[in-house]
């Protein structure tokens, strides 16, 4: 399906892009909790392999014969970034942020997942996985939710001011959205549809919010951190919708 290899192509992109800026600029508004990797022994020197093994299954993602390697090179790399996202869940327990941020790097693990689960030739074990993918794309739709929710000065700041009526009612229609989106797709009612319009809503939050504001201004490095990130989840979230079976 030619949607589906959209997919790929946003999901590897993206990961390849962040992976550029990442060796770049090994900076906090860059690398954001995967900076954290710093402090471990040799942490800049694996953080920086996991950032090179990033671009090279971004790369293998966009061909159908390497799509397979590829997942299980970014399922790995996703992985250890959740994990990385785990030491600051414990010591701040009361900031969601750092959940959030959490199922931010989640979000991608389910992505490759999902491509694994389309490259696998037996049907039942691709349905299964194809299942676990949703599911963890429902529990970081919730996260997603939540976030808006306890940051919604935040989210509604970050709307142009053109877009009528108001910033902060395209904030709470958005986190409606989520809420929505999170529901079906986790009780499996109309979940495709629900997890192809938050790819559409991610995707315009790309759009509309992050490259403006990464044209405006470029010095910024947390603007193309979290601009490429948001492209990232756009491809997962698109990758997963596009699965034939879950």
């Amino acid at each position: 399906m030619k949607t589906a290899l959209y997919a790929r192509i946003v999901f590897g992109l993206a990961a390849v892009a962040y992976g550029i800026i990442a060796l770049m600029w090994h900076d906090a508004d860059t690398w954001q909790t995967l900076g954290t990797l710093w402090h471990l022994p040799f942490g800049a020197v694996v953080g920086n392999c996991l950032m090179v093994a990033q671009i090279v299954g971004g790369v293998l993602v966009l061909f159908p014969g390497t799509a397979r390697l590829a997942a299980i090179v970014l399922g790995i790399v996703y992985l250890l970034f959740s994990l990385t996202c785990v030491p600051d869940i414990i010591h701040g327990p009361r900031a969601y942020y750092h959940y959030g941020s959490f199922f931010e790097q989640f979000s991608l693990l389910v992505g490759a997942l999902a491509v694994y689960a389309a490259t696998e030739p037996d049907a039942a074990r691709s349905a299964a996985l194809g299942r676990a993918a949703r599911f963890g794309l429902g529990l970081c739709a919730i996260s997603f939710t939540l976030a808006q929710i306890f940051y919604l000065e935040f989210t509604a700041s970050l709307v142009p001011t053109w877009i009528p009526p108001n910033q902060m009612f395209w904030a709470v229609l958005t986190t409606f959205a989520f809420g929505f989106a999170a529901i079906a797709i986790l009780a499996n009612l109309k979940a495709r549809l629900a997890m192809r319009l938050m790819t559409v809503m991610l995707g315009v939050f790309g759009i509309l919010v992050w490259i403006p504001l990464l044209v405006a201004h470029p010095e910024a490095h947390l603007n193309w951190s979290e601009c490429i990130l948001t492209f990232q989840i756009t491809g997962a979230a698109w990758v997963v919708a596009e699965l034939q079976a879950f």
